[in-house]
């Protein structure tokens, strides 16, 4: 099959080089797949493009793509650092619907991996920095450097990406705990909860979902940032949820993957059994698709050549999510050259694949022996130069007319917000927000109030935010008058306006809603009742123990009403233990443990500054940011849902050697660490095989761990890595835990 790819290739570019740039090459689809009532369409493929892993559109339906042209150029990595990417702006010039033309818009980029159309310019990434530039005939004017620490250098796969605008007018990103916004010229960040590991989306509602590569879908229950306004809190529900533990995949061949050599990754006919490399999931919001389509969501599967559909339902305090089917897939191929990386919305409606078309796509710094003499074998490290986007269309559907916003006046902008597909009611909120024209305001207000549209009204509510045209009593009309999710925003936008003026006005407000019984309102209020009670601890004290007890065996509840007390927690815990029925409650455990990090100042890690004795001028600090902290964090607290902390963990404080067969060979799950399990489906692969880390590096970091997170700075000379490196486990890759506690012994 593969050959026969190659000769249609070869004849296409032949063809090209004889002919106008608009003529496009032929690519054949006839290894692939798509569900019935579906098909597949090849919009941009080399030479226009090389390895794309990141997209967005313009108004004008153009495609603009950032291009990681260096990564894994062969098995050993080389190149990695060099300035080859770039980004792209692609066009359709003989209206065919297939890109023809390309303009280069950057250059000389080292491993740009992200970019967002926003604030009438492109921000982009490019490690370490997060730049904006304004862009002005197609070329980029005045460039700004928007965050220097965004993607520190290390492993790519393990840096933050995404750079989504959601609905509430924030830009955030997967593998990062931090969100941006650009108000008035001037740039924000804010921390935010860490998500994911390569992708992110957002539904109609606003929250988030994103993956990591053994988990093919986690979410959000709440919206962003509602439980994580007391500093000193780390929730554990509500965010970094597992929405389906199905991570079955049902590919249509034997594809190469990292850990085949491991029992139960592959079944009997060497089939993968579970997503190994999850990344960039969609929530399909483009409104072309058959009704049951929208608001699922698609993820890339790229080591098994294939795209995952989930179905969300919805509930007031809570998301759940399932496969579509068992044994197929939405979309499936043969072809190994196949890797989808990033999905995206459409402003025609239909949904885009970033496919980038590479033979390995592990990093070498985790490549398996086994991976490595597969892809050899293969020769699947010569497929390069190669680079798609498809597009999967309904068909019988359409093709509809891409509004060009740019030209749009206000009025017609603010139609637009009642658009079907979501892309375009996204953009045209942004581009509302832009132009700052306060002439549609009556319009705009009635929208927000207009039931009849529910969709539109949340757009609409956030122009108004993102144009500072807000107020508490309009903010109290919605809330009384809308539906759940409406007056679910009210409540949060609303904070902004508390005061002792408005405690009245809020008692009357909260007690009406209260009366509703409606889990989503209840749980947003709860959110918010912390914050009011700085204000008034009489008033709001009250409704916080009636949620408390209505919901007491719901922990996202008593989550939430922690998580705006920071302000007046000593004095809630005080109340809560007079009180019988919430004295040692889970909201009062919770209220104690929030107490104890605040008198010995230890924040949740997103809002920490620096790491607790840690010196940065160390290699080994440098070399665990580099690679280990994307995981660990960057003070030795875990990633929940992706790695245990290194705070507190025995193999930091007494097991030096397993400390370093760890590092060296790696560890499988499941992992205790301090009374939790972590790790039952997760791997971390040893560094042995990086040949860029010397025994001195691993005893570098050794040294460092040991003297950031514990209170015995301890080390292990690099004699000593050297002899370790040879120790092996019984199957010669990972160890477990057992295997861990056996070598103790010896």
């Amino acid at each position: 099959m593969r050959l026969s790819f190659c000769f249609i290739l070869s004849l296409s570019l032949f063809v090209i080089s004889c002919k106008p740039s608009y003529q496009e090459p032929l690519i054949s689809l006839e290894d692939y797949k798509v569900e019935e009532g579906f098909e597949l369409q090849v919009v941009a493929s080399e030479p226009l493009l090389t390895a794309p892993v990141a997209i967005d559109f313009d108004t004008k339906g153009r495609i603009w793509v950032a291009e990681m042209n260096g990564f894994m150029l062969n098995l050993e990595g080389d190149g990695e650092d060099s300035p080859s990417g770039t980004i792209k702006i692609l066009e359709d010039r003989d209206n065919d619907g297939i890109m023809d033309h390309a303009i280069t818009f950057l250059d000389s980029l080292v491993m740009p991996r992200a970019l967002a159309l926003v604030y009438g310019g492109l921000l982009y990434a490019e490690s370490p920095n997060l730049w904006f530039v304004e862009i002005e005939n197609d070329k980029p004017v005045n460039r700004v450097l928007v965050d220097s620490l965004y993607a520190t250098v290390g492993n790519p796969e393990h840096q933050p990406n995404g750079l989504m605008m959601n609905l509430d007018n924030w830009i955030y990103n997967a593998k990062s705990n931090f969100r941006y916004q650009r108000r008035d010229g001037v740039w924000h960040k804010e921390p935010t909860t860490n998500r994911g590991q390569w992708g992110i989306s957002h539904d109609n509602f606003g929250r988030l979902y994103y993956n990591n590569n053994s988990t093919q879908l986690l979410g959000d229950h709440i919206l962003p940032n509602r439980l994580v306004r007391n500093k000193y809190f780390v929730p554990k529900k509500g965010v970094d949820e597992t929405l389906t533990k199905d991570n079955r995949v049902y590919p249509l061949h034997a594809a190469s993957v990292n850990r085949g050599y491991e029992e139960g990754v592959l079944n009997q006919d060497s089939l993968l059994v579970n997503v190994t490399a999850a990344c960039g999931p969609l929530v399909y919001r483009g409104g072309m698709y058959p009704e049951d389509y929208d608001q699922n969501v698609f993820v890339c599967i790229p080591e098994a050549n294939l795209i995952k559909r989930n179905i969300l339902t919805f509930y007031g305090d809570r998301v759940e999510a399932k496969q579509a089917w068992q044994g197929k897939e939405f979309l499936a191929s043969t072809d190994e050259g196949f890797r989808p990386v990033n999905l995206s919305n459409g402003p025609d409606g239909n949904m885009y694949v970033v496919d980038m078309h590479r033979g390995v796509i592990q990093h070498y710094a985790f490549l398996s022996p086994y991976l490595k003499k597969i892809s050899a074998d293969k020769k699947l490290d010569t497929i390069l130069n190669y680079g798609r986007i498809l597009r999967v269309r309904a068909k019988d559907t359409p093709v509809r007319e891409i509004p060009d916003m740019e030209t749009l006046s206000a009025s017609r902008l603010l139609e637009l917000l009642k658009d079907s597909n979501g892309w375009i009611r996204d953009r045209a909120q942004q581009y509302l927000i832009h132009k700052k024209d306060k002439g549609v305001l009556p319009e705009l207000k009635n929208l927000a109030l207009n039931n009849n549209s529910p969709l539109a009204q949340l757009h609409a509510l956030y122009v108004l935010k993102g144009l500072n045209e807000l107020s508490f009593d309009f903010l109290q009309e919605l809330a009384l008058s809308g539906g759940p999710e409406a007056a679910s925003h009210a409540i949060v936008l609303m904070e902004e306006y508390a005061s002792e003026k408005n405690v009245p006005k809020a008692k009357a407000l909260y007690a009406e809603l209260l009366k509703r019984n409606d889990p989503m309102l209840d749980l947003y209020l709860s959110t918010t009742l912390g914050i009011w009670a700085n204000y008034d601890e009489e008033v709001f004290f009250p409704f916080i123990y009636n949620l408390s007890s209505k919901y007491k065996d719901t922990m996202i509840v008593q989550e939430a009403i922690l998580s705006g007390a920071e302000g007046v927690l000593p004095a809630l815990k005080l109340q809560l233990e007079r009180l019988e029925d919430l004295k040692n409650s889970d909201l009062d455990v919770l209220a104690a443990a929030s107490l104890e990090r605040q008198e010995s100042n230890s924040p949740n890690y997103i809002f920490s500054t620096q790491v607790a004795r840690a010196d940065s001028r160390t290699n080994g600090a440098v070399l665990f940011r580099q690679i280990c902290a994307s995981c660990h964090s960057s003070s030795g607290e875990g990633i929940r849902g992706l790695a245990p902390p290194l705070v507190g963990s025995e193999y930091i404080t007494t097991h030096l050697e397993q400390l370093g067969l760890i590092i060296l060979h790696g560890l499988k799950g499941p992992l205790e660490i301090k009374g939790e399990l972590y790790d039952e489906n997760h791997q971390m692969p040893g560094l042995k095989y990086n040949k860029n880390l010397t025994d001195k590096d691993i005893s570098d970091i050794i040294s460092y761990v040991t003297n950031a997170f514990s209170v015995n700075p301890k080390g292990l000379k690099p004699e000593k890595i050297k002899e370790l490196r040879e120790v092996k486990s019984k199957d010669g890759m990972e160890y477990t835990e057992k295997e861990l506690y056996e070598q103790i012994g010896k």
